[in-house]
């Protein structure tokens, strides 16, 4: 005989298996909602400071000197942040899995079972953010490859093995004059002087090989070709003076990571100085004398051409013996 206190009733028991599945189910919920809320305060924290000087630009050259550059670190800083926030919420997602489907026993789980909640957020979440990259990324990149059909400045920038000559134009295209020319030898580095508020436009040829005109402060290197193409690019206004070194970012040869030049980036009025005195027959020296600035380069040194007992054999050390 059974007693009823016993007895179990077949409604109470699938009232109950009910309420403990839909309890699963909401702390899974909860914890979806804990992970996204976690990952949206992560990034609020994050956008909330100078996150490029914190992490050290995560990786890209800090310090622009233009509009263009600017736009491209905040492009990349925001690209960062981005992929820190998935991160954050898929490893959270891994760890979450991990506890709380960890195995109990011997059974093999369920082989057939799927998510589709999960599935659907790992096949459409991947589309949206690459969607919203690539717009960004096409919004900046259109801008800063934007040219006008009047810049206050042209320069023919010319690349040779290995240094560089920098002609100032009246204007665009192969069919242009120039009115002012610095050359670098090996014994003096070239000098290219820029004024700040002005738009710049900058036309690249090679004599020789490809080599590649940059400048890190630009955050921007463009190629310079040999032949009839001319690379062209286009800062709208340099915002801040100084004295900025100048490289070739492609390896075009012996001398290659000597082949450096410097960007100095003066007043309107006194590039206005400057440019008149080349005109009149000065050296480009003796211009920025003129107008107070160092007349030589600060930023970086002449290469040393010869293979002496500083940079090779001694010149009594016999045929053939290397270090």
């Amino acid at each position: 005989m059974v007693a009823r206190s016993s007895e179990v009733r077949p409604s109470a028991v699938r009232h109950s298996a009910s309420q403990g599945v839909g309890g699963r189910r909401r702390r899974g919920a909860g914890r979806l909602a804990g992970l996204g809320l976690g990952g949206v305060a992560l990034l609020v924290l994050l956008t909330g400071c100078d996150v490029g000087q914190t992490f050290d630009g995560f990786g890209w050259p800090q310090g622009g000197i233009s509009a263009e550059s600017r736009r491209m670190y905040d492009l990349w800083i925001a690209s960062c942040i981005a992929a820190l926030a998935v991160g954050v919420f898929v490893w959270g997602l891994i760890f979450w899995c991990v506890v709380r489907y960890r195995k109990r026993g011997n059974a093999l789980p369920v082989q057939t079972r799927y998510n589709m909640p999960m599935e659907f957020l790992y096949t459409i979440a991947p589309i949206l953010i690459v969607s919203v990259l690539f717009y960004y990324t096409a919004i900046v990149q259109t801008d800063v490859n934007k040219t006008t059909k009047n810049p206050d400045v042209t320069v023919e920038v010319v690349a040779f093995k290995w240094n560089w000559q920098f002609n100032y134009r009246d204007g665009q295209g192969t069919e242009a004059r120039t009115t002012a020319s610095t050359l670098g030898t090996s014994e003096v580095i070239p000098v290219l002087v820029l004024p700040t508020n002005r738009s710049i436009r900058f036309e690249e040829t090679s004599r020789d090989v490809i080599h590649s005109f940059w400048v890190p402060e630009l955050l921007f290197k463009r190629d310079v070709m040999p032949g009839q193409i001319r690379n062209v690019f286009e800062v709208s206004s340099l915002e801040t003076e100084g004295a900025y070194v100048g490289r070739c970012a492609e390896l075009c040869g012996s001398y290659h990571a000597f082949m450096n030049f410097e960007l100095r980036v003066v007043s309107p009025e006194k590039f206005d100085q400057f440019l008149a005195a080349k005109q009149g027959g000065k050296s480009t020296q003796d211009a920025l004398s003129a107008i107070g600035e160092e007349p030589y380069a600060e930023t970086t040194v002449p290469f040393e051409t010869r293979r002496t007992t500083s940079n090779f054999n001694p010149d009594t050390a016999p045929a053939g013996a290397g270090s």
